[in-house]
């Protein structure tokens, strides 16, 4: 009988102590619903084990067969900071294209190649930062003033814009090129950031408090957010660094209200990284918000509300807000719940073909798209066989065309070596010379870089502090060379390359073309030779996405968040070249256009009298412009529809946009809060190719409610 029960205890004893793999939890078995799974981890999990899922890495739970998993991952522009992966231009190229579309497929791919990349990490047992499929990505702030260094990371300083550009990026993210994404299956969790308002400045985001009126939270900083939330099942949302009117945004009641009880959001809500540490911290070094006299208090107000995760190491606070009775039991499994909703749904699906994600392969052009002709006097695109004398600082880096936040692409193209590699069927295109006096055109690569402009960078050279820019003009010694190689008297291309808007008043006379080519990805030289020859006879560009000042003198000053006077929405002022502007190689023209209130959809017919090329197909890019004089308050217009043309030299076609009435709404002080205008309101569509009057046809139209 002894014999009998040491041999039971053994057996119990050496059970207990199985390989998780070969347990069989309640929570694995993928044929119940996800609901009873989550619940079943809630009851049996200990409450320091729910604890330990509220930070971003978390532990291994043996016990419940649990893995390890990190919830940080980057996808800007490509799967970043986990090795070799595709790297495509910077999300404000993206926005360029004004084809959100092509966007979307961009991060199905994205999302294809991130979850082979997940499933590797798995087979070898990675599981920290950077092997997750739960991305920190889009960036969809307001690009309110071109001195911010991040502003590279967003779709522009628009809000209609950046809400269609960010719901293109989250719904190829999360279910791939599929348009209706009910049903869909999760193949990763994107997160929109930074809720809410930041824009800089980089260098005081720890401690600085954005200041703004709750027309201008409602009309320019929020419908982005708004927007998406309800157009999609985005699972993340990351509250910034910046206070908002004296309340930092992690632990902000406000922007809590408005996410969870006006927009009935019941995803994540996660913070930025080490966020909360800015609220409580004394840091004599990096100063901080310091609201809050403790940690347990900073914690407390953040997951005793809203905040779901912490991107950070606050385990211990979490415990001390816990033991303290400041942070409840039931609110914790109210976090965890959503936690492993979303943890769950997106590691259970088995790795898809790629063509099961991508309609189609990502195309060349949308490198090409990004890039914005503002200025061409008959020297683009360069005839076969042109000799070209290629100088500046831009001209063979290959690191400046991957941003910030990127992964490590197999291969660059830097411009010299698109220049020097084009070819059509004949052969090699170009001549790449040595002086500018044996060239017939001389190319000047300037512009920035994302070494200057960036996230808190540890910059303070002239015109550059933190991240930043303190001026918007170009460097002054790429002023003097521009100069200087203008007085060669040859044409002068000027090729640049940025994050943000520059101020060329000094140089745009001294340019005889000028090609914004942003930071363009892994293939970006390939592109710009593309755009530059035009082998091809597709003409493809984009529009600015952001409006190009004349100087630092038009813009109000940085750490100022009201919206009067900035962007193309506000400013009184004329700018050097306006949102939406750009040139191509055809000439098209607006033969007419209409509006129908009833289905609201503008109807444009589109041109095209010429092309630089015979056989030339164009793209031309038709902006719809809201301006409404019953709120004289507002912004003085706003773009509510993007189309797309598509034609031959000597052809028309008509192009169909269908207008959100999301986008017609307007503040109401008396409830603050954005409301449908009221039935008859006198209003104005504008339809044309950029947001300046004189670009634009007006049809004055009466609203139908809904």
């Amino acid at each position: 009988m002894k014999r009998r029960f040491l041999y039971i205890a053994t057996v119990l004893i050496l059970t207990s102590f199985r390989p998780v793999s070969a347990q069989t939890f309640p929570w694995q078995d993928t044929t119940l619903s996800l609901d009873a799974r989550v619940e079943w981890l809630v009851q049996h999990l200990t409450l320091d084990e729910k604890l330990s899922l509220m930070v971003h890495q978390n532990p291994a739970i043996p016990r419940v067969g649990l893995p390890a998993y990190s919830w940080w991952n980057e996808a800007l522009h490509g799967v970043g900071r986990a090795g070799l992966a595709r790297v495509y231009p910077m999300p404000i190229a993206m926005a360029a294209t004004f084809r959100p579309g092509w966007v979307q497929n961009v991060f199905a791919d994205v999302a294809a190649e991130a979850r082979h990349k997940y499933r590797a990490a798995q087979d070898t047992g990675g599981t920290g930062d950077y092997t997750g499929l739960t991305f920190f990505t889009p960036n969809i702030n307001i690009f309110r003033d071109p001195r911010w260094g991040r502003g590279m990371e967003t779709y522009g300083e628009d809000p209609y814009l950046t809400a269609r550009m960010g719901l293109a990026c989250v719904e190829g993210l999360q279910h791939g090129w599929e348009e209706d994404w009910q049903g869909r299956p999760l193949l990763t969790a994107a997160c929109l950031k930074h809720f809410a308002v930041h824009s800089g400045p980089e260098g005081t985001r720890h401690e600085f408090d954005s200041r703004v009126s709750d027309r201008d939270l409602r009309t320019t900083y929020l419908p982005a957010f708004e927007y998406i939330i309800k157009n999609s099942d985005v699972r993340q949302v990351m509250c910034g660094y910046n206070r908002l009117n004296g309340s930092p945004c992690c632990t902000n009641r406000r922007l809590f209200d408005i996410l969870r009880n006006e927009w009935h959001y019941d995803g994540l809500l996660v913070t930025d990284c080490w966020a909360l540490n800015d609220a409580y911290e004394t840091d004599t070094v990096i100063p901080r918000h310091r609201t809050h006299a403790t940690a347990a208090l900073a914690y407390s107000d953040a997951f005793g509300r809203e905040v779901d995760l912490e991107c950070g190491s606050g385990l211990p606070a979490l415990r001390e807000a816990w033991s303290a009775g400041i942070l409840p039991a039931t609110k914790i499994d109210e976090h965890v719940r959503r936690l492993l909703r979303v943890r769950l749904a997106v590691t259970d699906e088995p790795v898809p073909a790629k063509e099961e994600v991508c309609r189609e392969p990502v195309p060349f052009g949308i490198e090409r798209a990004s890039m914005v002709l503002l200025k061409n006097d008959n020297t683009l695109p360069l005839a076969r066989g042109t000799r070209v004398y290629l100088e500046g600082p831009n001209a063979t880096d290959t690191l400046m065309p991957l941003g910030n936040y990127n992964g490590t692409p197999d291969h660059t193209v830097s411009i010299r070596e698109g220049l020097l590699n084009i070819r059509d069927g004949k052969g090699n295109m170009l001549q790449l010379v040595a002086t500018s006096d044996s060239a017939d055109v001389i190319v000047y690569a300037g512009g920035l870089s994302p070494q200057l402009e960036g996230e808190e960078l540890q910059v303070d050279e002239p015109g550059f502090y933190r991240g930043d820019r303190t001026q918007i003009e170009l460097p002054a010694y790429q002023v003097s060379e521009i100069r200087r190689l203008k007085q060669s008297g040859k044409p002068l291309v000027l090729l640049l390359c940025t994050g943000s808007a520059l101020g060329l008043e000094e140089v745009v006379d001294e340019a005889d073309a000028i090609l914004v080519a942003w930071y363009g990805g892994e293939d970006m030289g390939s592109a710009v030779a593309w755009q530059m020859c035009f082998p091809a006879g597709w003409s493809l560009f984009g529009r600015l996405p952001v409006t190009f000042y004349r100087n630092t003198r038009q813009l109000s000053p940085f750490d100022d968040y009201a919206m009067q006077g900035r962007t193309y929405r506000y400013m009184e002022a004329e700018p050097l070249f306006p949102f939406g502007y750009g040139l191509d190689y055809s000439s098209c023209r607006l033969e007419k256009a209409s509006f129908d209130p009833a289905s609201l959809t503008v109807t444009a017919t589109v041109h095209a009298d010429s092309c630089r090329m015979p056989k030339c197909i164009t793209n031309p890019i038709v902006q719809v412009y809201l301006k409404n004089p019953s709120d004289p308050d507002g912004p003085r217009k706003q773009l509510v529809g993007v189309g797309e043309g598509h034609l031959f030299a000597g052809t028309s076609d008509e192009v169909s946009i269908r207008l959100d009435p999301f986008w017609f709404r307007q503040y109401n002080p008396a409830t603050d809060r954005m409301e449908e205008p009221r039935d008859g309101t006198q209003m104005t569509l504008q339809v044309g190719f950029s947001s300046a009057d004189k670009d634009l046809v007006d049809i004055p139209f009466r609203y139908r409610r809904r």
